[in-house]
């Protein structure tokens, strides 16, 4: 299976924003497990930004543009450097593509994109992808990687996008302020309904949240590319998700 995996920061970091080793060991160990099997994997990696502000030892993600890109090319640094070491002990090569809204936008620059990340593939690497927030500026205050996510997934016609997020999946309300707020475990469209019960932005150190996660399953679900969003606290989840079972909320792609 062709599978594009999104991590997000609050599962990569801990609040503080310095790294959280457990996770981020027990992540590359699962993927490495599941590259093993013969799946074909491509990993969408934030987390530059919050690592960063651990490593520069700031209080909070910052608010002003110049101070995000010094903890972009800060984090980003750290992340590639650890994702290395901890693949290499498993005998898998890792790839670096750092890319901007511009790039996907513009269509040689796209078709170069895929076609690097296909050949990449094809020789068995296994493909880190991120925002280039360090240039990148509109794309920082209003991107995303959920969409990134959802645009690497269909640019190499992959069958499955996983979302790994700090909540279990789409629920019929917040269910950080509503206690009877219940796991919606399938879904098949998404209505202006589905859209106003995702709230905002999520963790401090992210950008996203899941009005991002709906719009990249939408970007998915219109190419017939199945989409999963768990929680990414356990990510043998993943094996589970990949094997069919129920997990988190599943939007499903219709061709």
């Amino acid at each position: 299976m062709r599978v594009v995996v999104k991590v997000g920061t609050s599962t990569l970091t801990h609040q503080t924003g310095n790294l959280n080793i457990r996770h981020v060991e027990n992540l590359c160990r699962v993927l490495s497990d599941l590259k093993n099997a013969g799946h074909t994997l491509t990993l969408v990696s934030s987390g530059a930004i919050g690592m960063g502000v651990g490593k520069l030892s700031l209080s909070g993600r910052p608010d002003d543009m110049a101070t995000k890109q010094a903890a972009a090319a800060v984090g980003q640094c750290e992340l590639m450097y650890t994702y290395d070491r901890l693949f290499s002990e498993y005998n898998h090569t890792v790839a670096q593509i750092l890319i901007t809204g511009e790039d996907m936008k513009h269509p040689d620059r796209h078709e170069n994109f895929r076609n690097t990340l296909n050949r990449l593939l094809e020789l068995g690497a296994l493909p880190i992808v991120n925002e280039n927030d360090t240039v990148a500026t509109s794309e920082i205050s209003l991107g995303d990687n959920d969409t990134l996510g959802a645009m690497v997934a269909t640019g190499i016609d992959a069958e499955l996008l996983v979302l790994l997020t700090d909540t279990d999946g789409l629920y019929t309300a917040d269910p950080r302020t509503n206690p009877d707020a219940t796991l919606i475990p399938v879904v098949e469209k998404i209505t202006p309904e589905l859209i106003r019960t995702a709230g905002g932005r999520g963790t401090r150190l992210g950008t996203g949240g899941m009005a991002t996660k709906l719009h990249a399953a939408e970007l998915c679900m219109e190419r017939g590319i199945h989409t999963v969003v768990a929680n990414g606290r356990t990510p043998e989840v993943l094996y589970d998700i990949l094997e069919g079972k129920p997990v988190g909320t599943l939007f499903k792609g219709v061709k």
